[in-house]
Protein backbone atom coordinates (compact mmCIF):
# COMPACT_ATOMS: atom_id res chain seq x y z
CA UNK A 1 0.00 0.00 0.00
CA UNK A 2 1.00 3.19 -0.78
CA UNK A 3 1.89 5.70 2.34
CA UNK A 4 -0.40 8.70 2.02
CA UNK A 5 0.92 12.13 1.48
CA UNK A 6 1.53 14.11 4.60
CA UNK A 7 -0.90 16.76 3.98
CA UNK A 8 -3.47 14.25 4.22
CA UNK A 9 -2.43 12.42 7.20
CA UNK A 10 -2.73 15.96 8.70
CA UNK A 11 -6.51 16.58 7.63
CA UNK A 12 -7.08 12.89 8.52
CA UNK A 13 -5.73 13.76 12.14
CA UNK A 14 -7.32 17.13 12.74
CA UNK A 15 -10.72 15.51 11.73
CA UNK A 16 -10.33 12.63 14.33
CA UNK A 17 -8.86 14.48 17.22
CA UNK A 18 -11.87 15.44 18.82
CA UNK A 19 -13.81 12.77 18.16
CA UNK A 20 -11.02 10.11 19.83
CA UNK A 21 -11.22 12.57 22.87
CA UNK A 22 -14.13 12.45 23.74
CA UNK A 23 -14.46 9.02 23.85
CA UNK A 24 -11.45 8.71 25.66
CA UNK A 25 -12.65 11.83 28.06
CA UNK A 26 -15.69 9.82 28.17
CA UNK A 27 -14.42 6.38 29.39
CA UNK A 28 -11.23 8.09 31.74
CA UNK A 29 -13.78 11.13 33.06
CA UNK A 30 -9.86 13.43 33.22
CA UNK A 31 -9.36 16.30 30.80
CA UNK A 32 -6.04 16.83 31.06
CA UNK A 33 -5.01 13.20 30.82
CA UNK A 34 -7.45 12.44 28.46
CA UNK A 35 -5.90 15.40 25.91
CA UNK A 36 -2.13 14.41 26.79
CA UNK A 37 -2.70 10.63 26.11
CA UNK A 38 -4.54 12.19 22.33
CA UNK A 39 -1.95 13.88 21.81
CA UNK A 40 0.35 11.08 21.90
CA UNK A 41 -1.72 9.09 20.07
CA UNK A 42 -2.11 11.76 17.38
CA UNK A 43 1.91 11.97 17.63
CA UNK A 44 2.36 8.14 17.12
CA UNK A 45 -0.09 8.25 14.10
CA UNK A 46 2.11 11.30 12.46
CA UNK A 47 5.46 9.01 12.63
CA UNK A 48 4.19 5.77 11.96
CA UNK A 49 1.40 6.49 9.21
CA UNK A 50 3.43 7.80 6.83
CA UNK A 51 5.46 4.65 6.65
CA UNK A 52 3.07 2.14 7.44
CA UNK A 53 -0.34 3.25 5.53
CA UNK A 54 -3.37 4.69 7.58
CA UNK A 55 -5.29 1.61 9.05
CA UNK A 56 -8.68 0.58 8.01
CA UNK A 57 -10.32 2.11 11.31
CA UNK A 58 -7.95 5.50 12.40
CA UNK A 59 -10.30 6.53 15.01
CA UNK A 60 -10.40 2.89 16.21
CA UNK A 61 -6.65 2.64 16.27
CA UNK A 62 -6.26 6.20 18.36
CA UNK A 63 -8.59 5.10 20.85
CA UNK A 64 -6.99 1.81 21.48
CA UNK A 65 -3.24 3.93 21.46
CA UNK A 66 -4.74 6.69 23.63
CA UNK A 67 -6.29 4.46 25.97
CA UNK A 68 -2.83 2.35 26.77
CA UNK A 69 -1.13 5.70 27.03
CA UNK A 70 -3.58 6.98 29.83
CA UNK A 71 -4.01 3.29 31.44
CA UNK A 72 -0.05 2.96 31.78
CA UNK A 73 0.33 6.46 33.02
CA UNK A 74 -1.86 5.40 35.68
CA UNK A 75 -0.71 1.88 36.23
CA UNK A 76 3.11 3.98 36.66
CA UNK A 77 1.57 6.37 39.42
CA UNK A 78 0.32 3.67 41.02
CA UNK A 79 3.45 1.41 41.08
CA UNK A 80 5.22 4.31 42.21
CA UNK A 81 2.84 4.88 45.51
CA UNK A 82 2.57 1.35 45.84
CA UNK A 83 -0.83 1.27 45.61
CA UNK A 84 -1.95 -1.15 43.19
CA UNK A 85 -5.79 -0.52 43.86
CA UNK A 86 -5.80 2.51 42.69
CA UNK A 87 -5.50 1.10 39.02
CA UNK A 88 -8.73 -0.68 39.90
CA UNK A 89 -10.77 2.33 41.50
CA UNK A 90 -9.63 4.35 38.48
CA UNK A 91 -9.79 2.20 35.37
CA UNK A 92 -12.31 -0.49 35.66
CA UNK A 93 -11.18 -3.68 33.52
CA UNK A 94 -14.40 -3.47 31.60
CA UNK A 95 -13.53 -0.08 30.21
CA UNK A 96 -9.85 -1.06 29.44
CA UNK A 97 -8.98 -0.69 25.85
CA UNK A 98 -12.88 -1.32 24.82
CA UNK A 99 -13.24 0.04 21.79
CA UNK A 100 -16.45 1.73 20.06
CA UNK A 101 -18.70 -0.29 17.39
CA UNK A 102 -16.62 0.16 14.69
CA UNK A 103 -18.18 2.22 12.15
CA UNK A 104 -20.53 3.95 14.31
CA UNK A 105 -19.97 7.18 12.93
CA UNK A 106 -22.79 8.51 14.67
CA UNK A 107 -20.93 8.25 17.96
CA UNK A 108 -18.22 10.04 17.02
CA UNK A 109 -20.18 13.31 16.26
CA UNK A 110 -21.63 12.77 19.36
CA UNK A 111 -18.46 12.68 21.02
CA UNK A 112 -16.97 15.91 19.44
CA UNK A 113 -20.42 17.83 20.01
CA UNK A 114 -20.89 16.65 23.56
CA UNK A 115 -17.14 17.51 23.56
CA UNK A 116 -17.90 21.35 22.60
CA UNK A 117 -20.47 21.51 25.17
CA UNK A 118 -18.48 20.07 27.80
CA UNK A 119 -16.06 22.70 27.07
CA UNK A 120 -18.12 25.94 27.15
CA UNK A 121 -18.74 24.62 31.00
CA UNK A 122 -20.59 26.43 33.77
CA UNK A 123 -17.65 26.58 36.05
CA UNK A 124 -15.43 28.36 33.21
CA UNK A 125 -15.60 31.91 32.26
CA UNK A 126 -16.63 32.54 28.78
CA UNK A 127 -13.73 33.67 27.70
CA UNK A 128 -11.70 30.19 29.32
CA UNK A 129 -14.63 27.82 27.54
CA UNK A 130 -14.25 29.82 24.53
CA UNK A 131 -9.99 29.02 24.17
CA UNK A 132 -10.47 25.79 25.81
CA UNK A 133 -12.85 24.41 23.10
CA UNK A 134 -10.92 26.11 20.47
CA UNK A 135 -7.87 23.94 21.90
CA UNK A 136 -9.81 20.76 21.89
CA UNK A 137 -12.33 20.66 19.43
CA UNK A 138 -10.93 23.25 16.82
CA UNK A 139 -7.39 22.09 17.11
CA UNK A 140 -5.65 25.63 17.32
CA UNK A 141 -2.78 26.24 18.88
CA UNK A 142 -2.42 28.54 21.60
CA UNK A 143 -0.61 31.35 20.12
CA UNK A 144 -3.91 31.28 17.28
CA UNK A 145 -6.29 31.18 19.91
CA UNK A 146 -3.92 34.24 21.78
CA UNK A 147 -4.21 36.20 18.87
CA UNK A 148 -7.88 35.70 18.44
CA UNK A 149 -8.47 37.32 21.93
CA UNK A 150 -5.90 40.00 21.29
CA UNK A 151 -3.40 38.74 24.12
CA UNK A 152 -0.40 37.61 24.61
CA UNK A 153 0.24 33.61 24.43
CA UNK A 154 1.34 33.38 27.86
CA UNK A 155 -1.71 34.47 29.19
CA UNK A 156 -3.96 32.64 26.77
CA UNK A 157 -2.10 29.69 27.81
CA UNK A 158 -2.49 30.44 31.91
CA UNK A 159 -5.96 30.51 31.03
CA UNK A 160 -6.82 27.30 29.13
CA UNK A 161 -4.85 25.21 31.86
CA UNK A 162 -6.71 26.92 34.69
CA UNK A 163 -9.81 25.59 32.36
CA UNK A 164 -8.80 22.05 32.80
CA UNK A 165 -8.29 22.01 36.05
CA UNK A 166 -11.75 23.82 36.75
CA UNK A 167 -13.13 20.72 34.45
CA UNK A 168 -11.13 18.58 36.39
CA UNK A 169 -12.61 19.02 39.75
CA UNK A 170 -16.32 20.24 39.19
CA UNK A 171 -16.56 16.21 38.45
CA UNK A 172 -19.34 17.41 36.03
CA UNK A 173 -19.41 14.01 33.81
CA UNK A 174 -18.55 13.77 30.05
CA UNK A 175 -22.37 13.31 28.67
CA UNK A 176 -24.63 14.99 25.87
CA UNK A 177 -26.03 17.56 27.06
CA UNK A 178 -28.97 18.21 28.56
CA UNK A 179 -31.46 20.66 27.26
CA UNK A 180 -31.32 22.86 29.99
CA UNK A 181 -27.20 22.54 29.26
CA UNK A 182 -27.38 22.82 25.75
CA UNK A 183 -29.48 26.71 26.52
CA UNK A 184 -26.77 27.54 29.26
CA UNK A 185 -23.59 27.00 26.65
CA UNK A 186 -25.46 27.84 23.57
CA UNK A 187 -23.86 31.31 23.31
CA UNK A 188 -20.25 30.47 24.24
CA UNK A 189 -20.25 27.13 21.84
CA UNK A 190 -21.80 29.83 18.55
CA UNK A 191 -18.92 32.36 19.65
CA UNK A 192 -16.06 29.29 19.37
CA UNK A 193 -17.51 27.98 16.16
CA UNK A 194 -17.15 31.57 14.79
CA UNK A 195 -14.09 32.00 16.16
CA UNK A 196 -13.02 28.67 14.41
CA UNK A 197 -14.34 29.68 11.27
CA UNK A 198 -12.46 32.77 10.54
CA UNK A 199 -9.32 31.54 11.72
CA UNK A 200 -9.86 29.02 8.97
CA UNK A 201 -11.10 31.72 6.62
CA UNK A 202 -8.69 34.40 7.08
CA UNK A 203 -5.71 32.59 8.96
CA UNK A 204 -3.96 34.72 11.56
CA UNK A 205 -0.32 33.35 10.51
CA UNK A 206 1.45 31.13 8.51
CA UNK A 207 1.98 31.03 4.48
CA UNK A 208 -1.89 30.37 3.00
CA UNK A 209 -4.62 32.58 3.07
CA UNK A 210 -7.11 29.83 3.97
CA UNK A 211 -7.05 26.65 6.27
CA UNK A 212 -10.30 24.80 4.94
CA UNK A 213 -9.88 22.12 7.74
CA UNK A 214 -10.67 24.33 10.25
CA UNK A 215 -13.40 26.41 8.28
CA UNK A 216 -14.73 23.15 7.18
CA UNK A 217 -14.84 21.31 10.32
CA UNK A 218 -16.60 24.73 11.73
CA UNK A 219 -19.24 24.62 9.46
CA UNK A 220 -20.13 20.74 9.51
CA UNK A 221 -20.41 21.10 13.18
CA UNK A 222 -22.84 24.02 12.36
CA UNK A 223 -25.15 22.34 10.58
CA UNK A 224 -25.20 19.48 13.46
CA UNK A 225 -26.09 22.24 15.33
CA UNK A 226 -28.75 23.35 13.86
CA UNK A 227 -29.67 20.10 12.57
CA UNK A 228 -30.62 19.62 16.57
CA UNK A 229 -31.66 22.85 17.21
CA UNK A 230 -33.95 24.21 13.82
CA UNK A 231 -35.90 26.61 15.29
CA UNK A 232 -33.18 28.85 17.03
CA UNK A 233 -32.11 32.52 14.94
CA UNK A 234 -28.65 32.46 15.84
CA UNK A 235 -28.22 28.66 14.94
CA UNK A 236 -29.47 29.63 11.39
CA UNK A 237 -27.70 32.51 11.54
CA UNK A 238 -24.16 31.64 12.13
CA UNK A 239 -24.90 28.61 9.25
CA UNK A 240 -25.47 31.21 6.95
CA UNK A 241 -22.71 33.91 7.56
CA UNK A 242 -20.27 30.73 7.04
CA UNK A 243 -21.68 29.66 4.01
CA UNK A 244 -22.35 33.25 2.76
CA UNK A 245 -18.50 33.73 3.47
CA UNK A 246 -16.78 30.46 2.21
CA UNK A 247 -19.29 30.93 -1.08
CA UNK A 248 -15.96 33.39 -2.02
CA UNK A 249 -13.65 30.92 -1.34
CA UNK A 250 -12.36 30.01 -4.72
CA UNK A 251 -12.20 33.72 -5.30
CA UNK A 252 -10.14 34.52 -2.43
CA UNK A 253 -6.74 33.42 -3.97
CA UNK A 254 -5.05 33.75 -7.27
CA UNK A 255 -2.43 30.90 -8.83
CA UNK A 256 0.16 31.67 -6.40
CA UNK A 257 -1.54 32.04 -3.15
CA UNK A 258 -1.86 36.16 -2.97
CA UNK A 259 -4.20 37.59 -1.79
CA UNK A 260 -7.43 38.91 -3.75
CA UNK A 261 -9.21 41.65 -1.81
CA UNK A 262 -13.60 41.92 -1.69
CA UNK A 263 -14.13 44.37 -4.56
CA UNK A 264 -11.35 42.69 -6.87
CA UNK A 265 -12.30 39.33 -6.50
CA UNK A 266 -13.92 37.44 -9.70
CA UNK A 267 -17.28 36.61 -8.57
CA UNK A 268 -18.02 33.91 -10.88
CA UNK A 269 -15.79 31.92 -8.69
CA UNK A 270 -17.99 32.04 -6.03
CA UNK A 271 -20.12 29.10 -5.31
CA UNK A 272 -23.80 29.85 -6.33
CA UNK A 273 -25.66 26.85 -4.51
CA UNK A 274 -23.72 28.14 -1.17
CA UNK A 275 -25.31 31.62 -1.45
CA UNK A 276 -28.51 30.37 -2.37
CA UNK A 277 -28.77 28.12 0.91
CA UNK A 278 -27.61 30.72 3.05
CA UNK A 279 -29.68 33.51 1.89
CA UNK A 280 -32.44 31.10 2.20
CA UNK A 281 -31.09 30.64 5.76
CA UNK A 282 -30.74 33.86 7.07
CA UNK A 283 -34.19 35.33 4.62
CA UNK A 284 -36.01 32.39 6.90
CA UNK A 285 -34.99 33.28 10.13
CA UNK A 286 -35.18 37.01 9.66
CA UNK A 287 -38.94 36.80 8.40
CA UNK A 288 -39.59 35.21 12.42
CA UNK A 289 -38.73 38.22 13.72
CA UNK A 290 -35.55 37.43 16.05
CA UNK A 291 -32.25 39.38 15.81
CA UNK A 292 -29.17 38.36 16.82
CA UNK A 293 -25.44 38.78 16.14
CA UNK A 294 -24.88 36.29 13.63
CA UNK A 295 -28.01 37.17 11.78
CA UNK A 296 -27.16 40.65 11.19
CA UNK A 297 -23.73 39.34 9.97
CA UNK A 298 -25.11 36.98 7.34
CA UNK A 299 -27.57 40.02 6.24
CA UNK A 300 -24.39 41.87 5.23
CA UNK A 301 -23.27 39.18 3.85
CA UNK A 302 -25.92 38.56 1.71
CA UNK A 303 -25.72 41.80 0.71
CA UNK A 304 -22.18 41.80 -0.75
CA UNK A 305 -22.83 38.29 -2.43
CA UNK A 306 -26.05 39.51 -3.88
CA UNK A 307 -24.04 41.80 -5.92
CA UNK A 308 -23.64 41.21 -9.27
CA UNK A 309 -20.41 43.54 -9.44
CA UNK A 310 -18.18 45.42 -6.75
CA UNK A 311 -20.11 48.78 -7.85
CA UNK A 312 -23.60 47.15 -7.66
CA UNK A 313 -23.04 46.51 -3.43
CA UNK A 314 -26.05 48.39 -1.76
CA UNK A 315 -23.32 50.16 0.96
CA UNK A 316 -26.45 52.17 2.28
CA UNK A 317 -27.83 49.09 2.95
CA UNK A 318 -24.83 47.52 4.44
CA UNK A 319 -24.14 51.08 6.45
CA UNK A 320 -27.60 50.21 8.28
CA UNK A 321 -27.33 46.87 8.99
CA UNK A 322 -23.94 47.69 10.80
CA UNK A 323 -25.77 50.29 12.87
CA UNK A 324 -27.99 47.62 13.95
CA UNK A 325 -24.91 45.37 14.81
CA UNK A 326 -23.14 48.57 16.82
CA UNK A 327 -26.45 48.38 19.18
CA UNK A 328 -26.24 44.61 19.71
CA UNK A 329 -22.45 44.49 20.63
CA UNK A 330 -19.05 46.67 21.58
CA UNK A 331 -17.19 44.60 19.42
CA UNK A 332 -13.75 47.15 17.91
CA UNK A 333 -13.79 44.51 15.19
CA UNK A 334 -17.21 45.74 14.55
CA UNK A 335 -16.35 49.29 14.69
CA UNK A 336 -13.74 48.81 12.11
CA UNK A 337 -16.41 47.59 9.60
CA UNK A 338 -18.81 50.03 10.61
CA UNK A 339 -16.23 52.90 9.71
CA UNK A 340 -15.20 51.26 6.27
CA UNK A 341 -18.86 50.75 5.43
CA UNK A 342 -19.46 55.16 6.41
CA UNK A 343 -16.71 55.98 4.18
CA UNK A 344 -17.80 53.76 1.27
CA UNK A 345 -21.32 55.80 1.97
CA UNK A 346 -20.14 59.58 3.07
CA UNK A 347 -16.31 59.54 1.63
CA UNK A 348 -13.28 58.48 2.94
CA UNK A 349 -12.37 61.61 5.58
CA UNK A 350 -16.17 60.04 7.49
CA UNK A 351 -14.53 56.83 7.34
CA UNK A 352 -11.11 58.25 9.10
CA UNK A 353 -12.34 60.36 11.93
CA UNK A 354 -14.14 57.37 13.20
CA UNK A 355 -10.85 55.80 12.39
CA UNK A 356 -9.16 58.00 14.62
CA UNK A 357 -12.23 57.63 17.42
CA UNK A 358 -11.34 53.83 17.35
CA UNK A 359 -7.50 54.60 17.63
CA UNK A 360 -7.56 56.81 20.47
CA UNK A 361 -10.04 54.22 22.58
CA UNK A 362 -6.92 52.00 21.86
CA UNK A 363 -9.12 49.46 22.14
CA UNK A 364 -7.43 47.76 18.52
CA UNK A 365 -4.29 47.95 20.42
CA UNK A 366 -1.56 46.80 17.74
CA UNK A 367 -3.97 45.01 15.68
CA UNK A 368 -2.63 45.25 11.85
CA UNK A 369 -6.29 45.86 10.50
CA UNK A 370 -6.41 49.58 11.87
CA UNK A 371 -3.62 50.56 10.02
CA UNK A 372 -4.88 47.99 6.86
CA UNK A 373 -7.70 50.17 6.65
CA UNK A 374 -6.21 53.72 7.58
CA UNK A 375 -4.41 53.04 4.95
CA UNK A 376 -6.51 51.98 2.37
CA UNK A 377 -9.23 55.18 3.33
CA UNK A 378 -6.23 57.22 2.65
CA UNK A 379 -5.59 56.33 -0.38
CA UNK A 380 -9.26 56.49 -1.30
CA UNK A 381 -8.22 60.50 0.06
CA UNK A 382 -5.94 60.46 -2.36
CA UNK A 383 -3.23 61.24 0.51
CA UNK A 384 -0.77 58.01 -1.39
CA UNK A 385 2.07 59.04 0.91
CA UNK A 386 0.73 58.31 4.12
CA UNK A 387 -1.33 55.70 2.89
CA UNK A 388 2.00 53.80 2.38
CA UNK A 389 3.01 54.72 5.98
CA UNK A 390 0.27 52.65 7.12
CA UNK A 391 0.42 49.99 4.43
CA UNK A 392 3.79 49.23 5.31
CA UNK A 393 2.99 49.89 9.13
CA UNK A 394 0.29 47.20 8.83
CA UNK A 395 2.55 44.72 6.72
CA UNK A 396 4.99 44.87 9.73
CA UNK A 397 2.42 43.95 11.89
CA UNK A 398 0.37 40.95 10.32
CA UNK A 399 1.27 37.44 11.12
CA UNK A 400 0.17 36.46 7.92
CA UNK A 401 2.53 36.06 4.85
CA UNK A 402 -0.06 36.70 1.89
CA UNK A 403 -1.29 39.24 4.18
CA UNK A 404 1.83 40.91 4.28
CA UNK A 405 3.00 40.29 0.69
CA UNK A 406 -0.43 42.14 -0.07
CA UNK A 407 -0.10 44.65 1.70
CA UNK A 408 3.52 45.28 0.86
CA UNK A 409 2.31 45.37 -2.84
CA UNK A 410 -0.25 47.83 -2.38
CA UNK A 411 2.76 50.21 -0.96
CA UNK A 412 5.32 49.67 -3.94
CA UNK A 413 2.09 50.09 -6.32
CA UNK A 414 1.37 53.49 -4.62
CA UNK A 415 5.07 54.83 -4.56
CA UNK A 416 5.66 53.62 -7.85
CA UNK A 417 2.15 55.87 -9.28
CA UNK A 418 3.85 58.71 -6.83
CA UNK A 419 7.19 58.55 -8.74
CA UNK A 420 6.53 58.43 -12.59
CA UNK A 421 9.21 58.41 -14.74
CA UNK A 422 12.22 57.14 -11.77
CA UNK A 423 14.54 54.62 -12.54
Amino acid sequence: MKPPASHAIESLLREHAPRVLGAILRRFRDFGASEDAVQEALLAAAMQWPLHGVPDDPRAWLIQVASRRITDQVRAEAARRHREELVVSMVPPELQLVLPVMGDESMGRDDTLALLFMCCHPALTTTSAIALTLRAVGGLTTAEIARAFLVPEATMAQRISRAKQSIHTSGVPFQKPTPEETAQRLGAVLHVLYLVFNEGYTATSGPQVLRTDLSGEAIRLTRMLHTLLPEDGEVAGLLALMLLTDARRAARTGPSGALIPLDAQDRSLWDAAMIAEGVALISATLSKGSLGLYQVQAAIAAVHDEAARAEDTDWPQILALYGVLMGLTDNPMVALNHAIATAMVHGPRTGLTLLDVLDKSGRLGGNHRLAAVRAHLLERAGEHAKAVVHYLEAAERTTSLPERDYLLLQAARLREGESPGRG
